[in-house]
């Protein structure tokens, strides 16, 4: 290798008089970040070498040097011996130098057919696929917990709220359950994602193809792609792909919020529902009686920090004529953080909720106060063969008159309750327990308990 070659010199070198500065070299480099990428561009360029052969453009011997220098990166960067350089701007063309120092004229002819456009976004899409199937994995993990904690609380009373208010008694199986349904869309739509993300750009090129003969369906299938992009300016310029599982992760990010949020309400002694375990709480400096749900805290405000990278992908993306950019470099660092920040939450999500006591005697307490059963009543009188906007006001009277009385419905006796209507009898105290209510609700969907489990073991049966 030239002495040229050592100091960087970059493949278009021949077309300009100076070198870059070593200021726009090292404000253009991305090899700090996008080396991750090294694996699946090994791959990619082995399927792509192969290919090569296989069309006749390049020969058995080039192949052969190629596989055993690629060979020999791929342990040197195992091994973190790998001597990556920004020199060399990028993670392909660290690897592509390292190759010609093993392999001489046949790394050269590696490159043949392809350009650093479809490269990367052969490369990122591997990497993106990969990714989908942890998370995917990741967020079955967190359904099983939810369904082996509701399986536990399938007949567990609780206050379900709407406006934060106490709406109507429900099972705190059945509020598990809620966020079972969210997580299983997530998972879906994860699914759709990959379909799109798995096809092959390699073979765009630049943006107008190659006038080589190549097979992309041979590289697409040895990839594992479904398919191939079918247009090759849109396959190099295209990041809707990064976009669409950004906006996934953001959703998943949006469901793990939700529920961290009600944690850190259940946990506080006002509400009592909850204790989380010890290691995943953290104390005070100065307040020795603190127990502060932090992971909890901190997965709430990393969904900021991904909703932003979707942001910052949907605005790097909305000004960009065809076909690639250089604007594109900026994908990757937020869709790599995307990838640990919601990784690293569904994993730490999911040993919290294993580790999580349930006070049953706080929730059914808090389901005894607030007229949780007054839909109920209105219902009761319905079955009765009073209209419900009637039954509606009646017992909205009844409640002005308990609190009046600074008590709950079910403790007004019979005659106060039948001042409000004479339909009401001595039945109607059924329909005021918490678990009358509960059990009524016994259609698909409902809180009944019978209905719970049977839920529950539907949902188990989905996960396979």
């Amino acid at each position: 290798m030239s002495a040229n070659d050592k100091t960087g010199k970059k493949p278009w070198s021949g077309r300009f008089a100076e070198p870059a500065t070593g200021l726009v070299q090292r404000f253009t480099a991305s090899v700090a970040f996008d080396r991750r990428l090294a694996v699946f561009d090994i791959e990619a360029s082995l399927a792509h070498a192969r290919m090569l052969q296989a069309a006749g453009i390049i020969g058995q011997a080039d192949l052969a040097a190629i596989e055993k220098g690629l060979a020999q990166i791929r342990s040197e960067i195992d091994a973190g011996a790998f001597a990556w350089s920004d020199a060399y701007e990028d993670v392909h063309f660290n690897i592509e130098r390292r190759l010609i120092e093993l392999a001489g004229e046949p790394g050269k002819r590696l490159h043949t057919a392809r350009s650093r456009n479809d490269q990367v976004a052969t490369d990122l899409r591997l990497f993106l696929r990969a990714a989908i199937d942890q998370v995917a994995a990741l967020i079955r993990s967190v359904q099983r917990a939810l369904l082996d904690l509701a399986d536990e609380h399938a007949e567990t009373v609780m206050p379900g709220y709407t406006h934060l208010q106490v709406a109507q008694p429900v099972t705190f199986g059945h509020h598990l359950l809620a966020y079972f349904e969210m997580f299983a869309r997530d998972a879906q739509r994860l699914a759709d994602c990959r379909r799109r993300v798995n096809r092959l750009p390699l073979g765009a090129a630049a943006l107008a193809g190659t006038s080589f003969p190549i097979d992309r369906q041979r590289v697409a299938k040895e990839l594992g792609f479904d398919g191939v992009c079918e247009n090759s300016i849109d396959a190099v310029s295209d990041r809707d792909f990064a976009i669409e599982f950004a906006a996934c992760a953001a959703l998943v990010m949006t469901h793990l919020s939700r529920f961290c949020e009600e944690i850190i309400i259940w946990a506080n002694p006002r509400f009592g529902f909850v204790e989380i375990a010890d290691g995943f709480s953290t104390g005070s400096s100065i307040m020795p009686q603190k127990r502060n749900p932090d992971v909890a805290e901190l997965i709430r405000g990393k969904t900021g920090r991904v909703n932003g990278h979707l942001v910052a992908l949907l605005t790097l993306m909305k000004g960009q004529p065809l076909a690639y950019n250089r604007d594109n470099q900026e994908d990757k660092e937020p869709l790599f953080d995307v990838v640990d920040t919601l990784t690293a939450c569904l994993a730490v999500f999911a040993e919290m909720l294993g580790g999580i006591k349930v006070q049953r005697e706080a929730m059914a307490a808090a389901a005894r106060q607030g007229h949780a059963t007054a839909t109920d009543l209105a219902e009761y009188l319905v079955r009765k063969g009073v209209a419900f906007r009637e039954a509606h006001e009646a017992v909205a009277q009844a409640v002005r008159f308990a609190e009046s009385r600074n008590c709950e419905l079910a403790e007004l006796k019979l005659a106060e309750l039948q001042r409000f209507s004479s339909r009401i009898a001595q039945d109607v105290y059924d329909a005021l327990t918490l678990e009358g209510s509960l059990k009524s609700r016994s259609h698909i969907g409902g809180t009944a308990p019978v209905r719970v489990k049977a839920a529950i073991a539907k949902a188990r049966k989905s996960l396979g």
